[in-house]
């Protein structure tokens, strides 16, 4: 597997996060920059994260894609989107109870092209991987009763500091 890269555009308030390989825990900090890019700026009519190159993605990085959808869905009301075109991907998606009520999961096939750079990988330290790994399964947990039963003790465990 390709090791994780997160592409990023905007124009005129509408957002493209683009995730391609391996989306890892690791990239916590990363995806946190451009959480804070995205919605610090004063004009944001959109986001769409596009999945349709990554090869794997952690519960962590889902969570903070629950994140982006949560803060979009916030200034917008209305769902983001999704594009998935791999099955697997997009099965683990629906699996975390994404359809729907947190993002509109499309396969892309009416995608708009927009010029993506690559964001710059940020450091990740021991707090920072603690405390995101933490927010990023709480934000799972609220979706549904199955999330909260596979990541309570997970929780439970880090809260605990062992």
């Amino acid at each position: 597997m390709d090791t994780g890269r997160i592409m990023m555009a905007e124009k005129n308030g509408s957002h493209v996060i683009k995730f391609i390989g391996d989306v890892r825990m690791t990239l916590c900090t990363t995806i946190e920059a451009c959480l804070k890019t995205m919605f610090d700026k004063t004009e944001f009519h959109s986001v769409v994260v596009d999945l349709s190159e990554t090869d794997g993605i952690d519960s962590t990085s889902l969570g903070l894609l629950a994140k982006i959808s949560r803060e979009a869905q916030s200034r917008t009301h209305q769902i983001p989107v999704m594009v998935s075109s791999k099955e697997d991907i997009t099965r683990i998606v629906q699996s975390m109870g994404f359809e729907h009520c947190v993002y509109e999961i499309t396969d892309g096939v009416n995608h708009v092209k927009i010029n993506l750079e690559e964001v710059d990988i940020r450091p990740l330290n021991e707090q920072d991987a603690h405390d995101k790994v933490l927010e990023a399964h709480k934000l799972l947990m609220e979706l549904n009763q199955k999330n909260y039963d596979t990541f309570k003790d997970l929780v439970q465990t880090i809260e605990s500091g062992h």
